[in-house]
């Protein structure tokens, strides 16, 4: 199955037996607009009211223009969630990277799963 990044991030991915492949940037980032809605306010002490935002995402942006069957996408949690909602038809094709791999020093090198949204 090919792999193209719909991130500004090269994503490694790590393999069952160790092996490691990066996948770069493929130039094209899939992006959505946050839509935030105010339905309450949160008293804190000492501070007062703090908005309370629904948070939603609009349609997405900077999608390929035809979404091959041998292929999968890499995108943001933000940009999968969009597409889950707005463009269902083609959600499948969409991963996220999941179950993050840490250096010695907890820094997130790598990713051993992908996961739909």
């Amino acid at each position: 199955m090919r792999v193209v990044n719909l991130t500004p991030h090269p994503i490694t991915l790590v393999g069952a037996g160790g092996g490691a492949i990066t996948i770069p940037p493929s130039g094209r980032i899939v992006r959505a607009q946050e839509v935030r809605e105010v339905v309450g306010a949160v008293e804190v002490d000492g501070l007062g009211a703090i908005p309370v935002l629904a948070v939603s995402y609009g349609e997405p942006e900077g999608l390929p223009e035809v979404v091959e069957a041998d292929t999968i996408y890499l995108v943001s949690a933000i940009a999968a969630s969009a597409i889950r909602r707005h463009r269902p038809e083609i959600a499948d094709h969409f991963f996220v990277v999941s179950d993050p791999v840490p250096d010695p020093e907890g820094r997130i090198v790598g990713a051993r799963a992908l996961a739909r949204i």
